[in-house]
């Protein structure tokens, strides 16, 4: 949610932020300011005649004593009372609009972000060369066919389009991938949360999915009495309500997690042509990382976000490059964003495999998640961040696509060889 401070004292400045998200805000800005003088008036009034109530409450027991007569003054209370109800009323009204306004508006880009989308993403760095073969290479649907390590046809008998099996080595391969990932993390301090897969509303306001894109997400049938669940589309969504409605001291921060879970979509997207097999699904398996930092420190937990999910890659042996995401093309929740991506051989370009974000204190205005300073009365917004530490899907297919032989086989990446009993190379 973006700081009301900001939007009552700079809010040209607000409107031109979030035309950089192709976000045209200026009817809304205009009736936030609206109802924030309204909200605030009311608040006032209700106030003062609530201390109002108070002060002559106090003075009818004395006014008795004396034999004074307190219908007048119990006449006023009730004016008052009425005033009140009105108020609160009125009030509640107000901040319901207030609030769904405030909340339906994105997350400020950066200033130093590119306006505009995909177009405009800017390339910052690229590892290694693209793989080369000397034979013609199959693609990762007939590999992972051939060698038995995914059942796409058992995939979809059991739940339909967009989903596969892993099975045997593959299974083990996956699991291994898994390994490296959370090993990795653990070794550099970030604490293991395995969270529930099922979340409550709450979890996808504070993360910024909804109220916009709760329909993005599968939600669960339940009773009328019963609370109501969605599946988790990435266990951010869980870690960043953590801490939700708490005020965390300066010495608990930073805190640094990690999460592996199943990852649910309901819209995997539309499909190319040559986004076949795991590339785009329903159901996926990722680790993700996530950070509560102080504002100050944030932008280094962002470089630190970034140079794991690069090492990662790089310990697979992959060729891929890093991108700056211009300010449409990052998600509403988040300020910034770099994608780091990999190639397919049998795909044209290259393909997202970790999403590096700083929310800044977007997430945490709509959590109240909170820190005080040591020796302050005050409480500070904490920054969240998260990334992507790693995504499998589409990791497992430039795995098996660049790491091929003539014969059809597959060379395990040496990074990833204790998990498989010291397995070499993967054969029919």
């Amino acid at each position: 949610m973006i700081d009301i401070k900001l939007i009552r004292e700079n809010p040209e400045e607000v409107k031109q932020r979030l035309l950089k998200k192709e976000f045209e805000a200026s009817a809304e800005i205009d009736r936030i300011l609206v109802l924030d003088s309204q909200r605030r008036e009311t608040i006032a009034k209700v106030e003062a005649d609530k201390a109002e109530q108070n002060k002559v409450s106090k003075q009818i027991p004395a006014m008795k004593k004396a034999g004074e007569d307190v219908a007048p003054v119990l006449a006023h209370m009730n004016k008052l009372k009425e005033a009140v109800k009105a108020g609160d009323t009125k009030l509640k009204e107000i901040e319901e609009e207030y609030n769904t306004l405030l909340l339906g508006l994105p997350n400020l880009p950066d200033p130093d972000l590119k306006p505009g989308g995909k177009e405009n993403n800017e390339p910052l760095r690229y590892f290694g060369e693209p793989h080369k073969f000397d034979f013609e290479p199959k693609n990762h649907v007939d590999l992972c066919t051939d060698l038995g390590l995914i059942d796409y046809t058992r995939g979809v008998k059991l739940s339909g389009s967009g989903f596969w099996l892993y099975r045997g080595m593959g299974a083990r391969l996956e699991w291994a991938l898994l390994n490296y990932f959370i090993d990795t993390h653990l070794a550099d301090g970030y604490e293991l949360v395995l969270v529930p897969h099922m979340l409550g509303y709450e979890c996808g306001l504070t993360a910024g999915q909804f109220p916009k894109f709760k329909d993005d997400v599968y939600w669960l049938e339940t009773a009328e009495d019963e609370r109501r669940r969605f599946m988790l589309p990435t266990a951010e969504t869980a870690l960043v309500s953590l801490h939700r409605d708490e005020i965390l001291t300066e010495a608990d921060l930073p805190r640094k997690y990690i999460s592996y879970t199943p990852c649910f979509r309901r819209e995997a997207g539309s499909y190319r042509a040559d986004e076949r097999g795991m590339v785009r699904g329903h159901q996926f398996n990722k680790v993700e990382m996530v950070q509560y930092t102080k504002p100050e420190d944030s932008d280094m937990a962002f470089e630190e976000l970034v140079g794991k999910a690069e090492a990662l890659v790089k310990g697979l042996g992959f060729h891929f490059r890093t991108v700056k995401l211009a300010a449409a093309d990052c998600s509403a929740s988040m300020a910034r964003t770099y994608d780091i991506e990999i190639q397919i051989p049998s795909m044209d370009g290259y393909k997202e495999v970790s999403s590096v974000s700083n929310a800044r204190d977007y997430q945490a205005r709509r959590g109240s998640i909170r820190f005080r300073r040591d020796g302050s009365k005050q409480t500070e917004y904490v920054h969240t961040l998260n990334g992507s530490g790693l995504a499998t899907s589409r990791i497992l297919p430039a795995l098996v696509e660049q790491n091929q032989l003539a014969d059809g086989s597959i060379v395990v990446p040496e990074v990833l060889r204790k998990y498989l009993g010291g397995l070499e190379i993967i054969k029919k």
